[in-house]
């Protein structure tokens, strides 16, 4: 990355109003210099050559003062804005990359590392800290004062001008050397964290197999062994930039003693006057100390750098375009010709013609279904034939081909856009946040309104979850309830959902896989009060409770679809309504 990235500055704003500040408080502080430089120098040689009265002397040193305060002001004003603009900035790109996440979908997500994901989303946008309040900054007041101290020295005195011209390279010379290396090392430093976080994250998240299997104690010699790998990158970081701090520090001395010299020199000789000869001496480290600063500062952002890269590259993933053949996640539309949403009629259905899942560089068996609003119907066969697919499809979170009819209305699943507006859907994995259980429920339907609490009590009542409280907190890693009770609160969710937005389609994958026998009888009676308010309602299971209680069964066998075009025994008659639909599904 480079130290002004165009793209940071393109997807973050609060960046271009931020520079244009420091910008601002960089020319105001070198003012402040000036003026303090100036005073300091009249003072003195006013002093020692008896030109100036106490009066005149008083008033120098009062003017040096105030400009000394006034730049302690900028500089805090500096600190402020830069704090400001580096948790304005970090908001705003956690915001752009949560859309991002939602626009590239599971598909995109499931081919990367999550935990590396989360470490850039975090702890790696944090370190935006460093490059926002020190690094940055530093690098403003640097493009403006470097040329504006030359030119001061070269109106006041050539000779030193023509010093500071020659031996001021020499700075950036040694940035650019130690600043590659330090890179190359820190990129390494970075992506050792990335692992390690993500390792971590893994290992807690098996943490119960581990145990289980008594591999607990092999992963805590692993994560013993990357964290001190991480530990030497870390220290091998840090003695770089010690190290490039005494050679920046080092040259930057030693161009201040010459032209320290040659000033003493020439004001022997009758060269030069004392008040030349000390303003010069005030404003040639500060003629260096800009740029010696950047040298610092950047080890201190190289962190930062890394990380804004990571979530830039994330940013600027091409997004599928609706009607692209290649259309990574087309999904279903309604159909709006000859049917509107407010017709919820129990002969109203949805109905899948050989939908073809691709899954990686598989292409899925075709699928054929039809499933009637006001009934349970309930997709079982054998695991791994591509049930949940199915569901990835409607979403838009898998890419499908074939035609999807809701009521009189069709859907071309190969071109038409996604739109899950009008699905509520619950999926195997329980996923909770830290809150009630009101808010886990109500996630997503307004988060500008609070949870109707009567709505919430009906929807735990219809999930098989009555006995729970709504008020009870669920602590940031989902605990305070068991497994069965939070796949029962995400099914709470989609029913909350439905009636909150008025989708008219209902998806639950696995919805009775972790519950006892009367808590399943008490969901199945659930799913059936939510089908009859005019809901198609799909559930995929394994359970011959739940496959018993359905008003229409679909088996998905893990065969070739046949030549009729994959409809099997039921046929492929539109009003074909039978209990027991076969579809040619997927291997």
């Amino acid at each position: 990355m480079k130290p002004i990235d165009p793209r940071l500055l393109r997807r973050a704003t609060a960046a271009r109003g931020y520079l244009l500040v420091s910008g601002l408080i960089g020319l105001l502080q070198i003012a402040c210099i000036l003026v303090f430089s100036w005073a300091v120098a009249q003072c003195v040689a006013g002093a020692l050559m008896q030109h100036l009265t106490w009066g005149e002397s008083l008033r120098l040193v009062g003017l040096a003062a105030v400009a000394q305060g006034l730049r302690a002001l900028l500089a805090y004003a500096w600190n402020v804005s830069s704090e400001v603009a580096a948790a304005t900035v970090k908001a705003q790109l956690r915001e752009q990359m949560a859309q991002k996440f939602a626009a590239l979908g599971p598909a995109w997500l499931s081919s990367r590392s999550a935990p590396q994901l989360t470490t850039v989303y975090g702890r790696g946008l944090d370190a935006l800290d460093g490059y926002f309040s020190k690094f940055l900054p530093q690098l403003v007041l640097t493009a403006i004062s470097v040329p504006v101290f030359l030119v001061v020295l070269w109106r006041e005195d050539l000779p030193s001008a023509i010093t500071v011209g020659i031996t001021l390279p020499l700075i950036p010379v040694f940035m650019i050397l130690i600043g590659w290396y330090t890179q190359r090392v820190q990129n390494s430093e970075w992506e050792a964290s990335r692992t390690l976080s993500g390792h971590f994250v893994d290992v807690v998240t098996g943490l119960s197999t581990l145990k289980v299997f008594g591999r607990q104690w092999h992963q805590r010699d692993v994560i013993s062994a990357v964290t001190d790998r991480y530990r030497q990158r870390t220290m091998r970081v840090l003695g770089i930039s010690f190290m490039s701090g005494f050679v920046l520090e080092l040259a930057s001395t030693l161009a201040v003693a010459l032209v320290a010299v040659s000033i003493g020199t020439r004001l022997i000789g009758g060269g030069i006057d004392l008040y030349t000869g000390l303003f010069v001496l005030l404003i040639a480290p500060e003629a260096f100390s800009p740029l010696r600063l950047v040298g610092s500062h950047y080890h201190a952002a190289t962190e930062g750098i890394s990380a804004a890269d990571d979530a830039l590259s994330v940013l600027d993933e091409p997004e599928p375009e609706p009607g692209a053949a290649t259309h990574p996640t087309p999904s279903l539309r309604w159909a709006t010709d000859d049917v509107t949403m407010a017709s919820a009629e129990p002969t109203s259905s949805l109905r899948l013609d050989d939908v073809r899942v691709t899954r990686g560089d598989v292409e899925l068996q075709p699928v054929s279904l039809r499933a009637e609003a006001g009934q349970l119907t309930v997709v079982s066969g054998p695991s791994g034939a591509g049930k949940s697919s199915v569901f990835a499809a409607l979403l838009g979170f898998a890419p499908a081909t074939g035609a999807v009819s809701w009521q009189a209305g069709r859907i071309d699943l190969a071109r038409d856009a996604p739109l899950r507006a009008n699905i509520a859907w619950a999926g195997q994995q329980s996923d909770l946040f830290p809150g009630t259980i009101a808010t886990n429920v109500a996630l997503g339907v307004d988060p500008d309104e609070p949870a109707d609490p009567e709505q919430v009590r009906r929807c735990l009542r219809l999930a098989g979850a009555g006995r729970l409280d709504p008020d009870q907190m669920i602590d940031p890693i989902g605990g305070g309830i068991s497994g069965g009770q939070a796949q029962r609160v995400c099914i709470a969710r989609a029913y909350y959902r439905a009636f909150s937005r008025d989708c008219r389609i209902v998806l639950l994958d696995e919805p009775t896989s972790a519950v006892d026998e009367q808590t399943e009888r008490d969901m199945i009676a659930g799913m059936h009060t939510v089908a009859r308010d005019g809901r198609v309602v799909i559930a995929i299971s394994h359970r011959p409770r739940v496959i018993a209680a359905a008003d229409a069964r679909v088996c998905v066998a893990a065969q070739p679809a046949s030549p009729a075009g994959g409809l099997g025994d039921a046929g492929a008659d539109d009003s074909s309504t039978t209990d027991d639909q076969r579809s040619g599904v997927v291997a």
